[in-house]
């Protein structure tokens, strides 16, 4: 308080500053209240960022307490963190520590306002996709619900950040959303049980899943869905990697998506057919999973192509695709 005062004193002995005295207080008001919430140091309160400065500098990587505090930055403030999520990941239990321990500082911290947020992970080993895992996306087009997880790929290219534009590639006129749940794998795993998985997940974010269905058809590419997902920008992610402490419940988790303002999906991850914990033990029972492996879950009804009459993105709709406690993604069609 004592410091408070202080600066209220300044402010006002210089007039010339006087109109700045109010954003001050409050700047410094926000950073001592950060001060004393991440004085707790418990992972459950981090939600990973990467940015950079309004100045295009160098890529950073940073925690948030939640989607409107400042943001700790975690990198700036040594070299030994490395400045993506992937790597930080790679080191395990010695960068969580060594970030709990700037975090408590709190010594340098940013307005999100003033950066441009990314992806929140980038170029990691692999992206793999879980189809028909909703049960109202599995009824909105008259099929059995699988009895066992059903994989595809999305290549790690197709990442974007929360804010970027979606390109509509010039030989698609069926470019379609879906809004999904991402795991982010934060230790190797392979071959754990279901009752196990939770360990090996690190944390969760929004996903869009872009998809140009006219190249899921049989007649493009073998009815393979290589090219239909991986087609460049089909993959927004963030705006944040929320740490799992910190998801009451991943699978009761609301999701929506609209476009150009109008509601076309709402659902729950209580909907999945196989929940998150089923999808990584199956998983590791086929494939390695490596730290900053990021895995989407599905999408609930209301895809554009089941729709009548069926609605598909031109250039200038703005998908916003949100989930309870996660963020949300707003990004526009560009062609």
């Amino acid at each position: 308080m004592m410091q408070l005062n202080s600066l209220r004193n300044i402010c006002y002995i210089n007039k010339n500053n006087f109109i700045n005295c109010k954003a001050v207080l409050q700047r410094n008001i926000e950073l001592s209240r950060n001060k004393r919430l991440f004085s707790s140091t418990s992972p459950s309160k981090m939600r990973f960022l990467q940015y950079t400065c309004r100045n295009n500098g160098p890529q950073r990587l940073g925690v948030q307490l939640s989607q409107d505090s400042d943001i700790i930055e975690i990198s700036a403030v040594t070299a030994s963190v490395p400045n993506n999520l992937v790597d930080f990941l790679k080191g395990g239990d010695e960068y969580m520590e060594k970030a709990k321990r700037i975090i408590a500082e709190a010594k340098s911290v940013v307005d999100p306002n003033e950066v441009n947020i990314l992806a929140p992970i980038t170029k990691p080993d692999k992206i793999l996709c879980v189809g028909l895992n909703y049960k109202s996306h599995c009824d909105e087009q008259k099929v059995a619900h699988p009895e066992e997880p059903i994989f595809f790929n999305k290549f790690p290219s197709t990442i974007v950040g929360p804010t970027d534009n979606v390109l509509h590639p010039p030989n698609s006129k069926a470019l379609d959303w879906e809004i999904e749940l991402g795991i982010v794998i934060g230790r190797q795993c392979r071959r754990v049980h279901k009752a196990d998985a939770n360990n090996y997940i690190f944390g969760y974010t929004v996903c869009q899943d872009i998809s140009a269905r006219d190249w899921q058809s049989p007649k493009k590419n073998g009815g393979q869905w290589l090219f239909a997902k991986s087609m460049d920008t089909f993959c927004p992610l963030g705006p944040a990697v929320v740490a799992k402490e910190f998801v009451c419940d991943p699978t009761e988790l609301k999701l929506r998506c609209s476009v150009n303002g109008i509601v076309m999906q709402e659902g729950n991850t209580s909907d999945m057919v196989h929940d998150v914990y089923n999808i990584v033990s199956y998983l590791s029972h086929c494939i390695t999973l490596l730290p900053g492996d990021v895995i989407l879950t599905g999408t609930p009804s209301g895809v554009g192509l089941f729709r009548n009459p069926r609605i598909f993105l031109k250039a200038g709709d703005v998908i916003e695709s949100e989930i309870t406690g996660l963020g949300k993604l707003c990004n526009t069609i560009v062609e």
